[in-house]
């Protein structure tokens, strides 16, 4: 018994890692991911090392994991990787509120997002 394996939607010489409830909006998180895009792995992380946004580092622990998912899961050349795909969704929006003048109120929205980095190995030619 148990569940039938699913097929691996990955190519072979690609790895993903998936980043979920990161507190920020998915448009701002999706400006840092957009810098690594189509970048080789270890320049992407300079990048991010060095980016002044907050979810900088956020997006850095998740270019890290799809690294090192590469490197011991998949069995891939860590120097050869590049971000071939860096795509944001949303994810729970958390609704708060603040009392304002003559007993109103304003809402306050405090969203979520979904990261979601796959990296894939290409062979350098020289």
């Amino acid at each position: 018994m148990g569940k039938p394996s699913v097929q691996r939607q990955l190519l072979d010489n690609e790895a993903k890692a998936v980043g979920r409830m990161i507190r920020t909006s998915p448009q701002k998180l999706n400006l840092v991911a957009q810098l690594i895009r189509g970048k080789k792995a270890e320049r992407a992380l300079s990048d991010l090392t060095f980016s002044r946004r907050r979810i900088a580092n956020d997006v850095k622990k998740v270019l890290e994991s799809a690294i090192a998912n590469a490197e011991n899961n998949h069995n891939l050349d860590v120097d050869s990787l590049v971000v071939a795909e860096a795509y944001v969704g949303k994810n729970l929006v958390m609704k708060r509120f603040r009392a304002r003048a003559k007993g109103r109120a304003a809402r306050i929205i405090k969203p979520f997002s979904q990261l979601t980095i796959v990296v894939r190995e290409v062979e350098e030619n020289a």
